[in-house]
């Protein structure tokens, strides 16, 4: 179930209204909003439900065994054992095509090609967001950060559904505290979720399926019909397209989240104001890179050894996140590149000064060329929208609207924070009355720019 769509504009009014009638009884409140999210995920496949149910079930169980004994070594043998059975249930489903296929050509290369068991195995939408949730639960308990929680929490938790297919990646510890005092509606910050939902609707379906419609589907998917104009375009284009999918989803997760009482943490902090890629990585995607740093980087040493050693932990840590978004070689050369850039980063930092301006500068289209290789179906697909750069020609695809939705985009992550925060407290003041009428009045606007096939799946959906 998407959330700019008819469905869930039916689904979510509902539910909110029950969720503010039962909020002060939590006995109740609590298995209406487990039972709603896997009403949402159903939406997808019934399935899917079965899997999550089962990764719930498991992590509990690890969680509570954890708990019960001091002893440190069995203690981590559990943890082991938790973590290995979540990223075993993530290979499987999410990458088990991608390796059989890889290894099937490996050995096709070398002379010993032999017939491999290629299943198809549907991905179950957002399994990447909840395994990684599930695993910072039974981590979190693992390191005494929280204790075991009812099962019904962790339920809830797993599945609630504003972040439940695409993120935030909510950390245990950040979102089962919440839930041990019932929310008041009285208090619930309405104009902030409002405001984020209104922000989210625009983001992404006024700017992020328009670009997508008008030049990105296009030239990526017939790289061979365009110059290089259009290619250079079609790449600026996506650089906003993906920003304002993601971070749009993000803003309408977070805004749902808020008229419901909870409080998920930020997810995007300008990441195209970026004068390094420390920094980008500090501003995009922001509980995915704390989840790497915590959870991988950290673990394999991060910044303690030697400086060859540092860069090692780094590549290894983004080769993953790379290949986290997808089982694809062009998510895994993704981030390598961003390994480069960061290890590159290290070696020359303090040793060439440059102004700040001129860091943006490579900075981003750094990143402009990595979502190039982000963006595309396979390697041949690669080669040809590259080759594109080197065929003379014109701008075809260039518009005044294609222009302003790229240059407002990337332009607006540059003006002063200040400005824009006070724009956004300007906006939640606002009455109640006043903040809904608003509402729906941007829903009309918006649901006028729908094309007739309707609301593209958020591009973090697949991941």
């Amino acid at each position: 179930m998407l959330f700019p769509t008819v469905q869930f504009a039916i689904f979510f009014p509902i539910v909110l209204a029950i969720s503010w009638a039962l909020m002060s009884r939590p006995a109740l409140w609590k298995p209406f909003i487990v039972f709603a999210s896997y009403v949402f995920y159903a939406g997808a496949s019934w399935r899917f439900c079965l899997l999550l149910a089962g990764v719930t079930i498991g992590n509990q169980v690890a969680a509570r065994l954890i708990a019960a004994t001091e002893d440190e070594r069995r203690r981590k043998r559990i943890v082991v054992a938790a973590v290995a059975l979540d990223l075993f249930a993530l290979g499987v489903f999410k990458y088990y095509s991608f390796f059989v296929e890889s290894l099937g050509n490996g050995l096709d290369g070398i002379g010993l090609g032999m017939p491999l068991p290629l299943l198809t195995i549907a991905l179950p939408v957002g399994i990447s967001f909840f395994t990684f949730q599930a695993i910072s639960y039974v981590v979190d308990v693992y390191r005494r950060q929280v204790e075991p929680s009812p099962t019904i929490d962790v339920a809830l938790y797993l599945s609630f559904f504003p972040h439940l297919v695409a993120g935030p990646i909510v950390r245990a510890k950040e979102f089962l505290p919440q839930l041990l005092k019932p929310r008041d509606p009285k208090t619930v910050a309405v104009g902030a979720g409002i405001a984020l939902i209104a922000l989210g609707l625009v983001k992404k379906v006024v700017i992020a399926d328009y670009l997508a419609r008008s030049v990105v589907d296009p030239v990526f998917g017939v790289p061979q019909a365009y110059a290089a104009p259009d290619a250079l375009l079609a790449a600026y284009a996506y650089t906003a397209q993906i920003y304002c999918d993601f971070s749009g989803y993000t803003d309408i997760a977070i805004g749902l989240a808020l008229l419901m009482g909870y409080v998920f943490p930020q997810n995007f902090n300008s990441p195209y104001k970026a004068t390094g890629f420390q920094d980008f990585w500090r501003r995009w995607h922001m509980t995915l890179s704390r989840f790497l740093r915590d959870f991988l980087y950290i673990p394999l040493g991060g910044n303690r050894g030697g400086k060859w050693f540092i860069y090692r932990n780094v590549m290894l840590t983004m080769l993953l996140g790379g290949l986290w978004h997808g089982a694809a070689w062009t998510f895994v050369i993704w981030g390598g590149m961003h390994g480069l850039y960061q290890v590159l980063e290290r070696m020359w930092g303090g040793r060439i000064t440059l102004p700040a301006w001129f860091r943006w500068f490579v900075t981003f289209h750094a990143i402009v060329l990595g979502w190039i290789v982000f963006r595309s179906q396979s390697l041949g697909q690669l080669g040809d929208f590259l080759a594109r750069f080197a065929e003379p020609g014109s701008f075809t695809l260039l518009t005044v609207p294609v222009a302003l939705a790229i240059g407002l985009t990337i332009g607006l992550q540059l003006v002063p924070t200040g400005l824009l925060q006070r724009a956004q407290l300007w906006f939640e003041g606002l009455r109640p009355l006043a903040l809904g009428g608003g509402l729906a009045v941007l829903i009309v606007v918006v649901a006028a720019t729908i094309s007739s096939q309707g609301v593209a799946p958020f591009i973090y959906f697949s991941f």
